[in-house]
């Protein structure tokens, strides 16, 4: 039998996949059923669906859950205002518009350890950059503690979130934008169609698709955030910041309880597998 030599190079990334992808679902998922608290035994012990039952009244997963979809929510919505604004001035002509699309770029190729680490110098309460603009300029008369209070912690991780990430939508948006006919805009100006008409009516649905691929891809990413929450606050003050990712590494890392803690990592994958499937629907019911 002749095998096709191109599916032998398929191989090594297939078995990279199963082993740094697959494998670690599949254990997580089996230890989400377990009692395995390191701290009180070292071995595994089955009991079904207790974790989830237990998930169910667990005011931290529940406070969590909510810090996480409120954060989805409004990160991935400052991004896609913050991408489109971003893909439609690129889209036009102005000199050094190339050099502006490498500037603009470089914050999405920045690791988000090192994003992070750089916004919670900016907002540090004592030699921060973000409280010396603000009070050179008068807009504050005393160095506040941004990361110190549950809201202004909040407005500092999501402007890190958005500066870091609109790029992408931008990028996508972008692409669509210059795969629009130009003609449509010529004939909509010849109708007598002003720019915030040939907006609303050509632009808009012509980037739907875009945009929705855009959203799977960033709510999903949204939701599951980690690096820079827990860099630039931990989860705090307070647990105000703590979500789903953050509580799930804490149940693991800091009080050993995998079994527990695989339970609220399998929550947060199905969650996101639900959020990609209704957004890949939609997205059908679109295209047909």
């Amino acid at each position: 039998m002749k095998v096709n030599i191109a599916y032998l190079y398929l191989i090594p990334p297939l078995l990279f996949s199963v082993s740094v992808s697959f494998y670690p679902l599949i254990r997580t998922f089996q230890l989400s059923f377990t009692h395995y608290d390191l701290t009180l035994q070292m071995e595994p012990q089955f009991v079904g669906l207790d974790n989830y039952f237990k998930l169910l009244n667990d005011d931290q997963f529940i406070s969590s859950l909510r810090t996480t979809i409120l954060f989805t929510f409004i990160s991935v919505g400052a991004e896609s205002i913050m991408g489109l604004i971003i893909a439609l001035v690129l889209n036009e002509y102005f000199p050094g518009r190339s050099l502006a699309r490498t500037i603009l770029i470089l914050p999405w190729g920045v690791p988000a350890v090192v994003e992070a680490q750089m916004w919670k110098f900016l907002f540090n309460d004592r030699i921060g950059g973000v409280n010396d603009i603000l009070y050179k300029l008068g807009l504050i008369s005393n160095y506040q503690a941004w990361l110190a209070e549950p809201f202004t912690a909040w407005m500092a991780i999501i402007t890190a979130e958005v500066w870091a990430t609109s790029i992408f939508i931008g990028l996508i948006l972008l692409s669509e934008l210059q795969s629009i006919p130009k003609h449509l805009y010529d004939a909509a100006k010849v109708d007598g169609a002003g720019r915030i008409g040939r907006f609303t009516y050509i632009t808009l649905p012509l980037l739907k698709n875009a945009f929705m691929v855009a959203l799977i891809f960033r709510t999903i990413q949204a939701f599951n955030a980690f690096d820079i929450i827990y860099v630039m606050t931990g989860g705090g003050p307070g647990g105000s910041t703590k979500v789903l990712s953050v509580y799930a590494y804490d149940t693991y890392f800091n009080f050993l309880n995998f079994g527990y803690g695989s339970a609220i990592a399998v929550i947060c994958f199905l969650i996101s597998l639900i959020l990609a499937i209704i957004y890949l629907r939609m997205m059908k019911f679109k295209l047909d």
